[in-house]
């Protein structure tokens, strides 16, 4: 019996730790993520150029800060993954980590090149702004 336990114990131990996967997708705030939610990818409606001082003017009102994935699922961050998202409000990341219950645990997370085609202007963000 304990021949089998052993081995048992360690495969378990090497898939809890092959659940961290890889993403990549953009460091937003709640507010943004969810007037954009029906879009069927996030870069439907980032816009490069605004992005980032958008959702700084979002987060500065109160928003959350959320990870938005390429394909446009919105999942909040825990406590510690916050701290390490927060630098990079604006951006699109890659990261490394898990999702359990809705919210990412971020094991590594890092700017990457975004895009910076401009999208056609629309006074959506502005609304989104006016009090």
């Amino acid at each position: 019996m304990k021949r089998l336990f052993v081995p048992l114990a360690l495969l378990t131990l090497v898939s809890v730790s092959a659940i961290a996967e890889k993403m990549t997708g953009y460091v937003s705030d709640e507010k943004c993520a969810s007037h954009s939610s029906k879009a069927a990818k996030a870069t439907d409606w980032v816009n490069p150029t605004a992005f980032e001082s958008c959702a700084k003017k979002c987060v500065d009102a109160g928003s959350p800060v959320v990870f938005v994935t390429e394909d446009n699922k919105v999942l909040k961050f825990d406590a510690d993954s916050l701290k390490k998202a927060t630098p990079l409000l604006g951006h699109r990341v890659s990261l490394t980590g898990k999702v359990e219950n809705g919210t990412l645990k971020v094991d590594e997370i890092a700017s990457i090149k975004m895009d910076t085609k401009a999208k056609p202007t629309s006074d959506t963000e502005e609304k989104m702004h006016q009090k």
